[in-house]
Formats: structure tokens, sequence, C-alpha cells
């Protein structure tokens, strides 16, 4: 196990995201990733980038915890993930690799985002966080203005890790 992933799994252990390691089949999206109802199955034979592990996260980071029980079951709404759980996926990922201090591109590796890493991770350096407001309207994060106003740190430092 890479120091990466080690980075990766503990983070996770801490922030209360449940990753249960399962044999998985070839259908899933991401190579060696599946969501459950409120964890993350790896199967670690088949896993190709641990940054991924972070973006998958991102998806039960951001969903209320209501909804997170659901994921992976058939009660789950079909539109799920919007582009919005989308858009504040990446950048809960995003804000994850900061505190890791991982490179951005563990997670924006260049054989995922359709081809967008580049873009995504120039945007998020250059402080164009694409899907700011969602994660602000969910209590994850603070803008500048508003941190400034709060006394507290912006993105991407996190408030919390898990919405409510």
């Amino acid at each position: 196990m890479t120091l990466e992933l080690k980075k990766i799994l503990q983070f996770l252990e801490e922030i209360k995201i449940t990753a249960v390691e399962k044999e998985l089949d070839d259908t899933t999206f991401l190579p060696g990733l599946a969501l459950g109802s409120d964890c993350l199955y790896i199967d670690y034979s088949k896993l190709k980038y641990p940054g991924d592990i972070l973006h998958e996260a991102g998806h039960l980071a951001v969903t209320s915890s209501e909804e997170r029980k659901h994921i992976g079951t058939e009660t789950m709404p079909k539109d799920w993930p919007t582009q919005g759980d989308e858009i504040g996926a990446m950048l809960w990922s995003y804000a994850a690799a900061c505190h890791l201090e991982l490179p951005a591109e563990t997670v924006f590796h260049p054989n995922g985002y359709k081809g967008n890493s580049d873009w995504l991770i120039e945007n998020y350096k250059t402080e164009n966080f694409i899907g700011l407001p969602f994660l602000e309207w969910a209590g994850l994060t603070l803008g500048k203005d508003r941190a400034k106003n709060e006394g507290k740190d912006p993105f991407p430092a996190m408030q919390q890790w898990l919405r409510n």
C-alpha cells in the first residue's frame, strides 16, 4: 500500500467515511470503486487511481446524511448525483487533497474528468472554485468574504467534512 493511499484511508476514517474492502466486478464507473449505503467499497486489486477514492468520498460527503443511507440502493433517486452534486464532489476532493498535502493531480489525473483535469486544476489553483456556493450552502466551507467576516479560514479549509 502506497503512502498516498494510506493517507487517504486514514483521512476517511478520521472524518467517519467508512471504506469497505470488497471484491467488485468490472461494471463500476471507476475501476475498483463503488458507493454503497453510507460507505465506499474498494477493490484494491482493481483500483487504478487512489485519488479516485477522494472523488467518490466527495459524493458521500456532499450528500445529505439522510440521502447517504440510500446510496447504492433502489431507494436512491434516479437523478442522483445531480450536476451540482458532481461539481461539489470535485471541489470537495480538491479540498481533501489540499488538506492531505497531496498534489491536485492525485485526484485530477489525466485519465479522468473527460479530459478536463488540467482545466479543473488550473481553475482551482487560480481560486476559481467552481461549486463553492454549493459547498457553502451545504455548510461545509466558507468563501473568502464570509470567512473573513466570521474570523475563520476560507476554502479550501473546511468547516466540516460531511454534510448534515
